[in-house]
């Protein structure tokens, strides 16, 4: 594993983090079974914390008072090398704060603080904006975290199915070249339940802009399954690569894609939280691992 790394172990679980944009890399049950996709060639992350944006913006540009700023798709706190705040047998905390380079990218003051908590067969992940500086400050905030898919090689991918706490009758949305369409589609869920199939993902991500679950099961009719529930996340990004990847991202957002016409302030894009000086806002989520 890489050298700036920390391991933490719970009860039946451990979890391997990186300080390389304080990443989760590896999530495996007391019998050593890793239920994280492992940085293959089709996808050459983890679970990366996606800040100041999720998705992308228009012609990757961050308009702030009439400036542009370079903004690549989901931020650059992926990239970024963390400090350790804290490092403990079953918790650990990683702090990224504004520099010069930041600032040439997003022109404004923040802490972001990403606390990782094992218990029982849990690990509990918090992610922390503080606006350190003097005027509000826009941002948006998510999780990105990869399943391998299937969890079990045996078994087929349309053997797997995401059952939601409650029924999603809402359309959905979807993106194009990275960007929100402004068209809703029907949803592919019926009810509670998702079948899973590589096709769901032949148009980019499956996104619920209007969430009525706050957790989601996934699992198949045997073998190891995952249930992740969050807190403070207004979206649900649903993900793998298009034309077929083995692995399924489950990602609570809160902050979407620019809509496809929207070329405005930063600050007025929809999905962006607006913290006031000295304030911080918070998304929070957690999984569960069993059999």
């Amino acid at each position: 594993m890489e050298q700036d790394s920390h391991t933490l172990h719970g009860d039946g679980i451990s979890a391997v983090i990186v300080g390389q944009g304080a990443e989760l890399v590896s999530l495996r049950d007391e019998q050593g079974f890793e239920f994280l996709w492992q940085a293959g060639p089709e996808w050459r992350r983890h679970s990366p914390v996606l800040f100041p944006i999720v998705g992308r913006l228009k012609g990757d540009q961050l308009r702030h008072r009439g400036r542009t700023y370079p903004m690549t798709q989901h931020g650059f706190a992926r990239d970024k090398p963390f400090v350790w705040a804290q490092r403990g047998p079953r918790s650990c905390t990683l702090v990224l704060t504004h520099d010069a380079d930041t600032r040439a990218h997003y022109p404004f003051a923040f802490r972001l603080a990403v606390t990782y908590t094992l218990g029982r067969q849990q690990l509990a992940v918090a992610l922390e904006v503080t606006n350190t500086g003097d005027e509000p400050l826009p941002a948006s905030v998510g999780a990105h975290p990869a399943f391998n898919w299937p969890l079990l090689p045996e078994l087929s991918k349309e053997a797997y199915r995401l059952d939601f706490a409650e029924a999603e009758p809402q359309p959905i949305r979807r993106l194009k070249d990275g960007l929100l369409l402004p068209a809703s589609r029907p949803t592919p869920i019926e009810g509670r339940t998702l079948a899973l199939a590589e096709s769901l993902f032949d148009d980019d991500a499956v996104i619920l802009d209007r969430p009525a679950s706050t957790s989601v099961r996934y699992a198949a009719d045997h073998g190891p399954a995952i249930e992740m529930s969050w807190q403070g996340a207004e979206e649900l990004g649903i993900w793998s690569k298009p034309g077929g990847a083995p692995f399924l991202c489950i990602e609570p957002w809160h902050g979407i894609a620019s809509p496809v016409d929207f070329d405005g302030e930063f600050s007025d894009k929809p999905g962006v939280m607006l913290i006031e000086p000295g304030a911080t806002r918070s998304l929070s989520y957690w999984i569960n691992v069993g059999r």
